[in-house]
């Protein structure tokens, strides 16, 4: 005996029937959604490689829309505790070049200091003093932290930066009113030299050689390394062998690291990256339609600050590979760098 089922049109259906019909209309709809697949949904985030000319758009930041201070959020109390740690001897290594009439700089930058003509004599004690008068690009010259409002790329909107914040937005004649680096605050975390030159048997690494994945991975396994996050990572290429040297083969160009090194370290979230160049990144560029895209990849789209004209001399003589990282940016209102003297502490 079969059930029947009533009021489908003006006949009697079985329920084997009524199976049957069910399983023939979604066998259908499969068919129709497999030949007319729906549109899927992509965050503005995840958007095609081609949307900006260095890729998908990077903003907001992980950090907040408002956000102004990029891979210094990784600078936690956490990490001052581990780089204290790392201190066994109280040596302290400067990094930092000394600022000088006769340091590389490139021709549009300007540095001057002079002591102005001032001998006034004060009380019967005959105090005299002197001071002195800077005029120059004070955060973009010699030993330099790049900050998150010295490099972006150009958009229809307009030149944007890190987090998306835009020129006409934040810039004004006196200083940047966003992504200055009076933002950025205290380094005092974990620092690891990576010595490329010395795992390449070199002094110093050609102008022109791009240190690629391999050569970090390779080198930092020799040197028994690892990143954490919120590090700071210097390179030594013995570029800085020129320094003062040859200072026009200096600025001819530099060994550095490439993009696919860049996006490794990117991935590994540090704080900083720093090295004994001007630049950080290969130069010339392999590709010559791209000039200084590393540049982007870690200050523009992922707020990794650069640490540049290093010292790295004595760090590397002594082979010291792990250390405390310190280093305090001068507080200058808008301002797209700083200058300064880091130093590592073993």
């Amino acid at each position: 005996m079969q059930t029947r089922v009533d009021g489908l049109g003006n006949g009697r259906w079985t329920t084997a029937q009524v199976a049957c019909a069910i399983a023939l209309l979604i066998a259908t709809l499969s068919i129709a959604q497999s030949q007319e697949p729906a549109p899927a949904v992509r965050p503005a985030a995840q958007a095609t490689d081609d949307e900006t000319p260095i890729g998908p758009r990077w903003w907001p930041s992980k950090y907040g829309a408002d956000d102004q201070r990029g891979a210094a959020n990784l600078l936690t109390a956490e990490k001052v505790v581990e780089a204290a740690r790392l201190i066994k001897q109280g040596k302290v290594f400067q990094l930092g070049r000394v600022y000088e009439r006769e340091m590389p700089t490139f021709p549009h930058r300007t540095f001057r200091l002079t002591i102005p003509a001032f001998h006034e004599v004060l009380g019967e004690n005959r105090r005299v003093g002197r001071d002195e008068f800077f005029v120059g690009e004070i955060g973009q010259m010699g030993t330099q932290m790049d900050g998150l409002g010295h490099v972006g790329v150009r958009l229809p909107e307009g030149d944007t930066y890190y987090n998306g914040f835009r020129s006409p937005d934040i810039e004004e004649p006196y200083g940047l009113t966003r992504l200055g680096v009076e933002n950025v605050g205290v380094f005092f975390t974990r620092g690891i030299l990576i010595d490329v030159a010395a795992d390449r048997g070199l002094e110093r690494l050609p102008v022109g050689f791009e240190i690629t994945l391999e050569h970090l991975l390779h080198a930092m396994k020799s040197q028994r390394l690892e990143i954490h996050q919120g590090d700071v990572v210097l390179l030594h290429t013995g570029h800085g062998r020129l320094w003062k040297v040859d200072n026009e083969a200096y600025n001819s160009g530099q060994p550095g690291i490439g993009l696919a090194a860049a996006r490794w370290l990117s991935e590994q979230g540090i704080a900083a990256v720093g090295a004994d160049n001007w630049g950080i990144e290969v130069d010339p560029s392999p590709n010559l339609k791209r000039p200084l895209e590393v540049h982007q990849q870690l200050i523009t789209r992922h707020g990794i600050y650069f640490l540049e004209n290093l010292d790295l001399t004595a760090l590397a003589r002594e082979k010291v590979h792990e250390f405390a990282f310190v280093f305090a940016p001068l507080r200058l209102k808008g301002a797209t760098g700083s200058p300064g003297n880091p130093i590592a502490v073993r």
